[in-house]
C-alpha cells in the first residue's frame, strides 16, 4: 500500500469526464442477449450484471444490467471473439467464454445462464446488491435513485440528502464536503430554474423522475472553471425504447401532495417525451426567535428580541418536450423544451419587536409580513453530433438558450400600540431576470494503435445578462395609496452583462497497464458590463484565468481503485450575491448585495480509494480545499441598530476533511449503506483592525444510514436517518439538524402499479435551528422551529408498454458550470455529455 501511495502522490488535479463512444448502424445493431438464473432454484437472477471483454482485453467494451426477470441484451460491439462475466452479489461470477459475433446486425442468444451461489462475485467496481444502490467510478460517484422507494412523492433535495459527501439543510440548500460553492446540472444540462436558485430548481424535480445523481468532486479541463466544490448532475429517466407509453404517479401527504403525468414514443429514427409534474405544499408551520444584542463604544448594550408564528406554502410545476432525431449512421440531432414554475408565499404573523436599553423596555413594536416569490423560466436546446466509422471519433456542436423571470415583493405591515390597527405599510418590489445563451464546439479523437490514448479540445462562450428593477413603496394605514421612495439606493434599476470565453484541451492515457492520467489546461476569458439607471455607478474589469487540471487513477485486484486528482477551480458571483436591492421584510436586519464582487479561486487536492471486503463496498476520500477571496456573508451595525449584511471576498477559506461511504449487502433481502462526512474548516478575512477583523474554525461532522428489507409479494420496507451537525461561518455558525423516514411500498400488476406508504419526523413535534452570530459589535442568538411531521400515500400507474430497441444515440447538451449561488445556484454553466 506504501508503494501505491507513493506512486501517486505525484498525481494532482481534477477528476476526468470519460465518455465512452459506440457505433451506429442504420439496421438493428447486433444483440447478446441472455437470462440469468439460479443454478439451484431456477429462479430468475434480477439485476444481475453482465460485462462484455474483447477476447484478451482486461477492459469491458460494453454491458447492461438484468431486469427483475434476470434478462438482460448487450449492443455497441463490433463482430469477433468475447467473453461474457456474469456477476452479482452472493453468486460466483460466471466466464462464458467462446462467443463468436461474425456479423454486426443480428442476435447471439446465450439462452439461460445458471450462477452459482458458492462464493461472491466482486470483479467489479459497482456494488451489486438486490438492486445497486451506489456506483464508484474513477471520476465520480453514483447514487441510484431509482431504486430507492423511500424518496416517492418527495422531490430532489429528498434525494440528494441521501447522496454521499452531499449535505441539504431545511431549506433545501445543498452543500459539497462543506461548501455550498457548487454546480448543480439537469441532465447534463444547466436550467434557468436553477440559474436563479439551486434551492427552487430541486424542489420542482419531483423524486420519482431522477434515475440517479453523479456527484463529480474534481471536475476536468473540459467542465467549465466555475464551481469550486465541484458538481452534481442529477440524471432523469429517459426511454430509449419502441413503443409508447403515459405513467401517472401522485402523492399525498399532510405537508403536500403532487401530481405528475408523463409519456414517451419511439418510432423508427424519431424520439419524443412529453411531461409534466405539479406539486404542492401546505400546512408548513413554525415560529421564529431572535435575540440580538449591539455592544456601544462606550460599553453600552442594547438588546433587541424578536418572535413571530411562521407559514409557508408553495406551487411549484415543470413541464418538458424533448425530440431526438437519426440522420443517418453518423450524424444526430437533439432538442428539448423545458418550462418551469415556481409560487411560494411566507407569512410572519404576530412579528413582536421588543427593544431594552440598560435592561428598561424602551419600545415595543407587532408587525406582520406577507412575502410572495413567483418566478418563470424557460430552457431550449438544439444540439447537433457527428461520429465517425473510427469507434470513439466524435466532433459536436450545442447550444442551449435559457431564461428566468422572477419576482419578489413583500408587504411589511406596522401596527399601532394597541397591536390590533395598522399604522402603515411598507412594500418592495423587486422583478429580476437571467437570460443567456450558449455554444460549444467538441472534438474526441482517439489515438494510438489501441485506440485507448484519448485527444479531447474545444471552445466555449457564454453571453449573460442579468436585470434587477428594484422599488420601495410607503402607504398609510391599511388601506393608503402606495408612495414609491425617491432614493436611488431603494429605488432604481441594475443591469449586468456578462461574457465568457473559453477554451480547452485534455489527454488521457493508460501506462503501466493499471495506470490512468489525464492532464487538461483550460483558458477562459471574462468581461463584465455592470450599470445603474439612476446616478449610482459601478466598474468592474475584465480578467483571464488559466485553469489546469490532472486526474489520476490506479486500478487494484477484485474491482479495487485508487485515485487522486488536484484541480484550481473559479467561482464567479451569482445575482444573488450581486443584486443591490435592500431586503428588508425584518427592518431591523437587512440583506444587500455588492456588485462589485470578484471571483474567488479555489485549489482542490483529493485522495480517494475504494474496496471490497466481502459483501461490503467502502469508499474512503481525504481532500484539501484552500480558497482565495472567498465569498462570504459579513455584518455590521447601522446607526438605528439595524443588523446590516452584505457579501464581500474575504481573505482566506481553508477546509481539510474526509468522506468516508459504506454499501453493505447482508443478504438478497437485506441491505444497508451510510456515511460520516467530517472537516475542519478555517476562515480569516486577513484584516487586522479589531474592529473589522473576523476569523473563525471548528470541525463539521454529518452522516447518513440508509436501509432496504424485501418482503415477500413485492412488499418492500425502508428507513432512512440523516444527521449534519452546525456549520461554521466567518462571523458565528448555522445549526445543525436531523431528519428520518420509513416507507412502506407494493407493487402490482405485474409491476406496472405502486403504492407506498410513508411517515416523516415522527418522533418529533419540530426542528429546531440554532444560530449564532458573533463579531466585536454584534452578538445574535436566532432560533428556527420547523414542523414537518408528514404521512404521505404514493402511487403510480403505467399503461402502454415498449420494447426493447435500443439503438444507443448519442446525446449531448450544453452544460453551464458557472457562478457562485449558495442556495440560488447563480447564472450557471457547463456542458458534459449525457450519458
Amino acid at each position: 500500500m506504501k508503494k501505491l501511495l507513493n506512486l501517486i502522490i505525484v498525481f494532482f488535479f481534477a477528476a476526468g469526464s470519460i465518455s465512452a463512444f459506440a457505433q451506429q448502424t442504420e439496421k438493428e445493431p447486433a444483440r447478446i442477449i441472455g437470462v440469468a438464473k439460479d443454478a439451484k432454484s431456477g429462479e430468475p437472477v434480477g439485476y444481475a450484471t453482465a460485462a462484455l471483454y474483447k477476447k484478451g482485453a482486461d477492459v469491458s467494451l460494453a454491458g447492461a444490467v438484468a431486469d427483475g426477470d434476470g434478462k438482460f441484451f448487450i449492443t455497441g460491439f463490433e463482430p469477433g471473439d468475447y467473453i461474457l462475466q456474469l456477476t452479482f452479489i452472493g453468486f460466483e461470477t460466471l466466464v462464458v467464454d467462446g462467443i463468436k459475433v461474425t456479423s454486426p446486425t443480428g442476435d447471439v442468444n446465450l439462452g439461460e445462464l445458471l450462477m452459482s451461489d458458492e462464493g461472491l462475485a466482486l470483479e467489479e467496481v459497482t456494488v451489486q446488491g438486490q438492486r445497486e444502490l451506489i456506483e464508484e467510478r474513477v471520476d465520480r460517484t453514483i447514487y441510484k435513485a431509482e431504486n430507492d422507494k423511500t424518496v416517492a412523492g418527495g422531490d430532489a433535495t429528498d434525494v440528494l440528502r441521501r447522496v454521499p459527501m452531499l449535505s441539504v439543510d431545511l431549506d433545501g440548500n445543498v452543500s459539497m464536503r462543506g461548501s455550498s460553492n457548487i454546480t448543480v446540472l439537469i441532465d447534463n444540462r444547466p436550467s434557468a430554474i436553477a440559474a436563479s436558485s439551486i434551492t427552487d430548481a430541486l424542489r420542482q424535480i419531483p423524486a420519482d423522475e431522477i434515475k440517479e445523481v453523479e456527484v463529480i468532486t474534481s471536475p476536468s479541463a473540459r467542465f467549465d472553471a466555475e464551481g469550486t466544490s465541484g458538481v452534481i448532475n442529477i440524471v432523469t429517466k429517459k426511454n430509449n425504447l419502441e413503443g409508447m407509453t403515459v405513467s401517472i404517479n401522485s402523492g399525498a401527504g399532510l405537508r403536500g401532495s403532487n401530481l405528475g403525468l408523463n409519456g414517451g414514443a419511439r418510432i423508427g429514427k424519431f424520439g419524443f417525451s412529453l411531461g409534466g409534474f405539479g406539486r404542492s405544499g401546505y400546512n408548513t408551520l413554525g415560529s421564529f426567535d431572535n435575540t440580538q444584542t449591539l455592544l456601544g463604544a462606550d460599553g453600552g448594550q442594547t438588546v433587541i428580541a424578536q418572535s413571530a408564528d411562521t407559514e409557508r406554502n408553495f406551487l411549484f410545476g415543470r413541464y418538458n418536450f424533448g425530440i431526438d432525431y437519426e440522420i443517418n449512421k453518423y450524424n444526430f440531432l437533439t432538442g428539448s423544451a423545458n418550462f418551469g414554475i415556481r409560487n411560494s408565499r411566507n407569512y410572519q404573523n404576530d412579528f413582536l419587536t421588543q427593544t431594552f436599553v440598560g435592561g428598561d423596555l424602551v419600545n415595543s413594536a407587532m408587525r406582520q409580513t406577507d412575502t410572495k416569490d413567483k418566478s418563470n423560466s424557460i430552457d431550449v436546446s438544439l444540439n447537433y453530433t457527428r461520429t465517425f466509422e473510427k469507434k470513439g471519433k466524435e466532433i459536436s456542436f450545442l447550444t442551449l438558450y435559457s431564461r428566468n423571470n422572477r419576482e419578489n415583493s413583500f408587504v411589511n405591515s406596522l401596527f399601532n400600540e394597541d397591536f390590533q390597527t395598522i399604522d402603515s405599510r411598507l412594500r418592495n418590489d423587486n422583478p429580476s431576470r437571467n437570460e443567456e445563451f450558449t455554444a460549444q464546439l467538441d472534438f474526441v479523437t482517439p489515438m494510438g494503435a489501441d485506440g485507448q490514448q484519448i485527444l479531447e479540445y474545444g471552445a466555449k462562450n457564454i453571453l449573460r445578462k442579468a436585470y434587477s428593477d428594484f422599488a420601495y413603496f410607503r402607504a398609510d394605514g391599511a388601506d393608503g395609496d402606495y408612495i414609491e421612495l425617491v432614493d436611488p439606493s431603494l429605488s432604481n434599476e441594475f443591469s449586468y452583462d456578462q461574457n465568457v470565453s473559453a477554451a480547452y484541451v485534455s489527454y488521457t492515457f493508460n501506462f503501466l497497464k493499471n495506470y490512468t492520467l489525464k492532464p487538461g489546461f483550460r483558458y477562459e476569458y471574462t468581461t463584465i458590463s455592470a450599470d445603474f439607471a439612476n446616478e449610482l455607478t459601478v466598474q468592474i474589469p475584465s480578467y483571464g484565468s488559466l485553469i489546469p487540471s490532472l486526474n489520476a487513477s490506479r486500478k487494484l485486484k477484485n474491482g479495487n481503485m485508487i485515485k487522486a486528482a488536484y484541480n484550481r477551480r473559479l467561482q464567479r458571483p451569482s445575482l444573488r450575491f450581486l443584486n443591490p436591492n435592500i431586503e428588508a421584510s425584518n427592518p431591523l436586519q437587512i440583506t444587500q448585495g455588492n456588485p462589485e464582487l470578484d471571483p474567488e479561486f479555489t485549489d482542490n487536492y483529493e485522495l480517494g480509494y475504494s474496496t471490497f471486503i466481502k459483501g461490503t463496498m467502502l469508499n474512503f476520500t481525504t481532500f484539501y480545499r484552500n480558497t482565495t477571496g472567498s465569498i462570504q456573508a459579513v455584518r455590521s451595525v447601522l446607526d438605528d441598530d439595524v443588523i446590516y449584511t452584505t457579501f464581500e471576498n474575504i481573505g482566506q477559506e481553508q477546509a481539510i476533511g474526509t468522506n468516508i461511504f459504506a454499501n453493505v449487502n447482508i443478504n438478497n433481502k437485506f441491505s444497508l449503506n451510510g456515511g460520516i462526512d467530517l472537516f475542519y474548516t478555517m476562515l480569516d478575512n486577513g484584516l487586522s483592525d479589531p474592529q473589522t477583523a473576523a476569523q473563525n474554525e471548528g470541525w463539521v461532522i454529518s452522516g447518513r444510514m440508509f436501509g432496504n428489507y424485501s418482503l415477500p409479494k413485492d412488499w418492500q420496507i425502508q428507513l432512512f436517518t440523516f444527521a449534519r451537525g452546525r456549520r461554521v461561518q466567518l462571523q458565528g455558525t448555522s445549526g445543525g439538524f436531523a431528519a428520518y423516514g420509513l416507507n412502506l411500498n407494493k407493487q402490482f400488476q405485474e409491476k406496472r402499479g405502486s403504492i407506498g406508504f410513508g411517515v416523516e419526523n415522527f418522533l418529533a413535534k419540530e426542528f429546531i435551528i440554532r444560530n449564532e452570530t458573533i463579531t466585536p459589535t454584534i452578538i445574535q442568538n436566532s432560533t428556527t422551529a420547523l414542523r414537518n411531521m408528514n404521512f404521505k400515500i404514493n402511487f403510480s400507474y403505467r399503461i402502454g408498454k415498449m420494447s426493447m430497441n435500443d439503438r444507443n444515440r448519442r446525446r449531448k447538451s450544453v452544460n453551464n458550470d458557472d457562478l457562485k449561488g449558495g442556495d440560488d445556484g447563480g447564472m450557471n454553466g457547463q456542458m458534459n455529455e449525457n450519458r
